[in-house]
């Protein structure tokens, strides 16, 4: 029989390290758009205190969304990586290895089960909230009381509240552990 240049292990080896990278990217990215918000919306705000114009805040709500629903699918893929890591590609290595008690790449559930984690997550959730629903809306209602509004920008207005409120609706259910999004990484 000749010998195999290339063994299961090793393919799942390089696969592991594969996805880990991109999780690795994903995170930094994700962590990022935090930032982007915070400048965005920082140089919105100035912008229209600047030209006395609060019609230029409308700008903030879909900027947030994009940039909040960015955020919220790189966190759900890093997530899916943790998974994919933990239910498929351990157990399969754990196997071929046979590792006692089945289980490799520890890491990827010791740090899910400290007393902390509900309460970091929570922490998260509302900073998340904060930055891509709470300031947006902020902006909306900033501009509502401004009394020089157009029935057309009124309109477009009510749009974006029902899309940043739809995004926070999201950004909820996915940190709610064992809730409809799955409950983040």
């Amino acid at each position: 029989m000749p010998e195999r240049d290339v063994t299961v292990g090793q393919l799942l080896l390089s696969e592991y390290q594969t996805v880990k990278d991109e999780q690795k990217t994903r995170i930094g990215f994700r962590d990022n758009l935090l930032y982007v918000t915070l400048t965005v919306v920082a140089a919105v705000i100035a912008a229209a205190a600047q030209a006395r114009q609060p019609a230029m805040l409308l700008a903030l709500p879909p900027v947030c969304v994009v940039l909040g629903w960015t955020y919220l699918v790189n966190d759900q893929k890093i997530s899916a990586i943790g998974a994919y890591v933990r239910d498929e590609l351990g157990p399969r290595l754990a196997a071929l290895a046979h590792a006692e008690g089945g289980e490799v790449f520890r890491w990827e559930t010791a740090h899910r089960g400290d007393a902390r984690r509900f309460s970091r997550k929570a922490v998260q959730c509302v900073v998340d909230l904060l930055a891509f629903c709470v300031v947006p809306l902020s902006a909306l209602v900033v501009y509502w009381a401004g009394g020089d509004v157009s029935a057309g920008l009124v309109v477009v207005s009510v749009l974006e509240a029902v899309a940043v409120v739809g995004l926070g609706v999201y950004l909820v259910q996915y940190a709610v552990p064992f809730g409809a999004g799955g409950g983040g990484g």
